[in-house]
């Protein structure tokens, strides 16, 4: 039975159940109690097999065997330092890395807001140890490797958490530094300190002469010199795109991307979102007030400051994501018309081919139509659910700008079952399926038309003969046994 490592005792734990992705069947995990089910799932699909599994033991999983190449080494604490950048979420390996996959290059995430100490600013010491941990780690974990993929992510949330503007001339001076100093360490770590005049590395460009995190480009400048008098290279560096790792350790953004929204998948502010607030002195309950006056705050980066910073970090990087173009991500998504607090709206309710429906619907001050609910209250869970899905995802297109004659068009006139005569309302007579009919009556109802043709019934067919199948096999000749009467 596989002991938890030392570092992982006393630490406040919390059980969960979680699948890699919405698919995959839930498995039962064990991981820090302020952890989210964000980073759950990234578990799930970092931990092989399929199991129950705890962070600690899936994670010594891969540490034991190059912690003991580390003790024959004369590095008897490398075990613990993997344990603690996990712990703190500080850096945690690429997927390759828990899953013995020999094939891809072995990589390692740095998280870069979680080396920011609130009375020290951001630990450059601490953010060296941990380069210079990994490579190690990395080089030890498969010694015939050539390349590796070390690299860090959620630079906006770095940036946003000391007050900078991601477009902004400083915040790609840290950028590059931090991009510089990773290099430099994960060479050195790699290939040693091996001075030597006829140099055969690369001289990629410094770092600039300063930047907003104290002593950082300074000592990037220093490690560079020392790095460019090894005596090989080393494939040490990439931003990669965002993977599980990236959720595990709870980073916001991927790689060097800017946060296109303040807002998260919870339809909470995002740290980010809070810290650049903080940053201009507002509680989020002012900057609220602020934005139902009309004032723009928070303002998401344009496609020209990705395009800016990936040109500040890519000289210092082996791999890097290609370069972002109009179209391959949103430069700023579409605003969102949000519902007032307390809206208008009505409830129909109906039955199409003797199935009960209720149709709700929320409206704008201006009596358009912003939201839909539609309830199925008979029919199976499965119907349901989906049923509820379509209306979510209409309703958010509705207030992303989508017109609802779009949705009339695409939805009228589709048929499956439940399907037939419509009783309760007087607007329409026949549907051809439940969605046809919530459609066709939001049609007439917020567009004013009463025009869509009503499909024809598909007339009543007999079942058809069942088939058999073509492969079925030859039949055998049994012999079967008489009976035979005896007196």
């Amino acid at each position: 039975m596989t002991r938890t490592p030392p570092i992982w005792r006393g630490v406040r734990m919390r059980e969960t159940e979680a699948g890699a992705d919405p698919d995959a069947p839930p498995r039962p995990l064990t991981l820090p109690a302020a952890w989210d089910d964000r980073a759950a799932a990234a578990l799930a699909a970092l931990a092989p097999g399929a199991g129950r599994t705890t962070l600690s033991r899936a994670a010594d999983a891969w540490i034991r065997p190059v912690a003991s190449r580390a003790r024959e080494a004369g590095d008897p604490a490398l075990a613990d330092r993997l344990h603690a950048l996990l712990l703190h979420r500080r850096a945690a390996p690429t997927l390759p890395v828990w899953t013995g996959d020999g094939e891809a290059a072995p990589g390692f995430v740095l998280n870069l807001p979680a080396f920011l100490d609130g009375a020290t600013g951001f630990d450059v010491p601490a953010y060296i140890e941990a380069i210079r941990t990994a490579a190690t780690a990395l080089q030890l974990g498969d010694p015939t490797a050539t390349r590796f993929a070390i690299g860090f992510t959620d630079l906006d949330g770095l940036l946003a958490a000391i007050g900078l503007d991601y477009d902004s001339p400083a915040a790609r001076d840290v950028a590059a530094s931090l991009a510089a100093l990773l290099r430099a360490t994960a060479d050195l770590a790699l290939v040693g300190d091996q001075p030597d005049l006829l140099s055969r590395l690369p001289n990629w460009p410094g770092p600039p002469a300063r930047c907003a995190l104290p002593t950082l480009a300074e000592t990037a400048g220093v490690a560079r010199h020392r790095a460019l008098q090894g005596a090989t290279g080393a494939f040490s560096t990439a931003i990669a795109a965002p993977g599980p790792a990236d959720a595990l350790l709870g980073a916001e953004t991927g790689g060097i991307a800017p946060a296109f929204s303040p807002v998260g998948a919870d339809g909470l502010l995002t740290r980010a979102g809070h810290a650049r607030l903080a940053a201009r002195g507002l509680r989020p309950e002012e900057a609220l007030a602020r934005v139902l006056l009309g004032e723009s705050l928070l303002e998401p980066p344009g496609l020209s400051a990705h395009q800016a910073m990936h040109d500040a970090v890519a000289p210092y990087m082996h791999a890097m994501p290609a370069r972002p173009v109009l179209g391959m991500a949103p430069a700023a998504p579409p605003l969102r018309r949000e519902l007032p607090a307390r809206r208008r709206g009505y409830t129909q309710k109906a039955a199409v081919g003797g199935h009960r429906i209720y149709i709700r619907t929320g409206e704008y001050s201006d009596g358009t139509l912003g939201e839909l609910h539609v309830s199925l209250p008979r029919e199976s869970p499965a119907l349901r659910g989906m049923m509820d899905s379509v209306a979510g995802a209409v309703s958010l297109g509705l207030q992303h700008g989508v017109p609802l004659q779009e949705y009339v068009a695409a939805f009228t006139l589709t048929r499956f079952g439940p399907a037939g005569i419509v009783e309760g309302d007087s607007d329409i007579g026949h549907a051809t399926s439940l969605l046809d009919y919530v459609f066709r009556h939001l049609s007439v109802n917020y567009l004013g038309r009463c025009d869509a043709p009503e499909g024809i019934p598909e007339p009543a067919r007999p079942d058809p003969m069942p088939l058999l199948p073509m492969d079925m096999p030859a039949q055998k000749r049994v012999r079967r046994g008489g009976l035979r009467l005896v007196s």
